[in-house]
């Protein structure tokens, strides 16, 4: 068995793009909620007053983070943000050992964003409910699809590679 090439995964390619440009958003957006960064319009802090912009009207979990949105945001920004370099690292270079950390990934990441999180902001108490909710899946739906779809992607023993 031998491991495909790069140009011969175009899903791969294609995931790469997507996990680097989760690693750079969930180190900016996850990380304001998590270190307690003032969610406003006149925030003193440019991350602040961007995070304000998606959450006014949208979210209520960013906007007032509880402490429990905190430590998934903290989960999201600490972990998973680190992890989405190491994910595209090893997708380009075809490494067969991410399959495992990428379903664990996978998994946990649909039952906390998907379940956990959309199921506060769609059917929890009034004052945490999603107030614009084409808004926030559009910023929100690719983080549990996206994961889904590397399930899939991971279905197979040695998913780089191919018999000859």
């Amino acid at each position: 068995m031998q491991n495909l090439p790069l140009s011969q995964r175009g899903i791969d390619i294609f995931f790469i793009f997507i996990f680097l440009t989760f690693a750079v958003t969930s180190g900016i957006s996850d990380a304001v909620p998590t270190l307690g960064i003032p969610v406003r319009p006149d925030s003193p802090y440019y991350w602040g007053r961007a995070n304000f912009w998606y959450a006014n009207n949208c979210d209520p979990l960013i906007l007032n983070a509880p402490v429990w949105m905190r430590f998934v945001t903290g989960l999201s920004a600490f972990v998973y943000g680190p992890f989405y370099l190491v994910l595209a690292f090893a997708l380009y270079r075809g490494k067969n050992w991410i399959q495992l950390p990428a379903v664990v990934y996978a998994t946990a990441i649909s039952v906390i964003t998907g379940v956990v999180v959309f199921g506060v902001e769609f059917f929890g108490e009034p004052e945490w409910r999603c107030l614009n909710p084409a808004k926030f899946l559009a910023f929100n739906l690719p983080y549990v699809i996206i994961p889904l779809l590397l399930l899939i992607r991971m279905r197979k023993p040695m998913p780089f590679t191919r018999r000859f």
